[in-house]
C-alpha cells in the first residue's frame, strides 16, 4: 500500500497550480519516502511555471522531513530519520549509479520533476536527494538550506573561493542573494556591497553583512562598485588605477546583470595580476551579451555556480552550525510562511516581487 499525498501539480497548459490528493507508490530500491515539513519556494518555480513543458510537472526542490519508508538498497537513512531533500546529489562523487528524478502518475498524466518535488505533504525521492541531518534542527526555516543558501552561500565559499578582505558584490539580494552576503561575511570578504532595485532589500542586506549597498534604480551601479574599490598602487592595461569588484555574483540571471557583473569586477593588474571573476548564480533566462574586450584586455573571468558548487554531505552540516551559531539568521531570512493551499497566493507574491527575504509553505 502507497502512501496518501497532497501534491502540487502544474498542468501542461496552465500556470495555475492545483493540489491534488493521490498516493504515492511504494518505495523503489534506491528511493525514499518522506513526509515533509516544510519547503522552501524558489524563483526557478516561476521559470518552469511560465515556461512551455510537454508533460505535467510537479515543483519544489528544498525541504525538510522524517523518513517514512526506504527501499532494499537505501543505507544511509532509516525510517524516523530527520532529513532535508534537495536536488543535488548528495555525494555525486560516490554514487555508483546516477540518482533518477521523481515522477508520479497525477490526473493528466505522468509528472516530471526536476530531481525532486517537495510542494507536497509527502515525497518520494531518490536516496541521493536525501541528505540525513541532525533531529534537533528547526524543522521549518532550514528547508530553504536545500537551495536558497546552497546556492548563494556556495557560490562564495566553493565556487569562487572567497578569501579574507578580498571585495564582493552582489547583483539580486532576494534569499540567493542574502545568502551570498552570509557567504561574503564569514569568508571575512570586505568591502560587501549589495545591488538591487528596492531599497527594503538592500537595508535587509545590509542586517546580514552588507557593508555597502547601491540600489541600481537610482546610481549606475558599475560606477559605484568601482568608487568602492580603487587600488592607487595598482595599474591597468590602459595606465589607469586598478578598480572593481574582485568577485561580482549575478543572483538574478537576466541580460543585463549578466553585463554588469563582469563590468563590475576588478581590472587586471598588468603584467602582474588577473582581474576579477563575474560569477552567474540566478538562473539565466537570456542569452548573455558580455563585453569580451573588458574580459580579454582586462584579463577578467566568467563562470557559473551551478547549486554553489556543493556536496551535500560535506556542506549542510556547515551550514546548519552556521544557523546554530546565529550567523545564519534564517528565522529573519524566511520573511513569508504559506499553507499548501496558499501555493497560487505564494507564488503570486514572489512573481510581484513581494517576498523580501525568502518564503516557504509549511505542511
Amino acid at each position: 500500500m502507497g502512501t496518501p499525498a497532497r501534491v502540487v501539480v502544474l498542468p501542461v497548459d496552465s500556470s495555475t497550480l492545483r493540489i491534488e490528493s493521490l498516493e504515492l507508490p511504494n518505495p523503489g530500491p534506491n528511493q525514499v519516502v518522506v513526509k515533509q515539513f516544510a519547503s522552501g519556494i524558489c524563483h526557478s518555480q516561476l521559470h518552469q511555471m511560465h515556461g512551455k513543458r510537454k508533460t505535467p510537472v510537479i515543483l519544489g526542490h528544498e525541504s525538510t522531513g522524517v523518513v517514512l519508508e526506504t527501499g532494499s538498497d537505501v543505507t544511509h537513512v532509516d525510517p524516523g530519520d530527520t532529513v532535508m531533500v534537495t536536488w543535488v546529489p548528495r555525494q555525486a562523487t560516490a554514487a555508483s549509479i546516477p540518482p533518477i528524478a521523481a515522477t508520479l502518475q497525477v490526473s493528466d498524466g505522468v509528472a516530471a520533476s526536476q530531481n525532486v518535488f517537495t510542494w507536497a505533504d509527502h515525497t518520494i525521492a531518490d536516496q541521493q536527494y536525501v541528505v540525513k541531518v541532525d533531529p534537533n534542527i528547526k524543522t521549518d526555516v532550514t528547508a530553504i538550506i536545500g537551495c536558497a543558501v546552497m546556492t548563494g552561500a556556495g557560490s562564495v565559499i566553493n565556487t569562487a573561493d572567497v578569501q579574507p578582505n578580498e571585495s564582493v558584490a552582489i547583483f539580486g539580494v532576494g534569499g540567493v542573494g542574502l545568502s551570498a552576503v552570509v557567504g561574503a561575511r564569514m569568508a571575512g570578504a570586505n568591502p560587501i556591497i549589495a545591488v538591487d532595485l528596492d531599497d527594503e532589500k538592500l537595508a535587509f542586506a545590509k542586517s546580514f553583512g552588507a557593508t555597502h549597498v547601491v540600489n541600481a534604480s537610482k546610481e549606475d551601479p558599475i560606477a559605484a562598485i568601482h568608487a568602492l574599490t580603487v587600488r592607487d598602487d595598482r595599474f591597468t592595461f590602459a595606465g589607469q588605477p586598478v578598480s572593481g569588484a574582485d568577485y561580482a555574483f549575478d543572483c538574478i540571471g537576466i541580460k543585463q546583470t549578466m553585463a554588469q557583473i563582469v563590468s563590475a569586477c576588478r581590472s587586471g593588474h598588468f603584467g602582474a595580476e588577473a582581474g576579477g571573476k563575474a560569477v552567474l548564480v540566478g538562473v539565466p533566462t537570456t542569452l548573455a551579451e558580455i563585453n569580451a574586450g573588458d574580459l580579454l584586455v582586462n584579463e577578467k573571468q566568467f563562470i557559473g555556480s551551478i547549486g554553489g558548487s556543493c556536496a551535500p554531505d560535506r556542506d549542510f552540516p556547515r551550514f546548519l552550525e552556521w544557523e546554530d551559531n546565529g550567523d545564519l539568521a534564517l528565522d529573519q531570512m524566511v520573511t513569508e510562511r504559506f499553507s499548501i493551499d496558499q501555493i497560487n497566493e505564494a507564488t503570486d507574491a514572489l512573481a510581484a516581487g513581494k517576498i523580501t527575504g525568502r518564503a516557504i509553505l509549511e505542511f
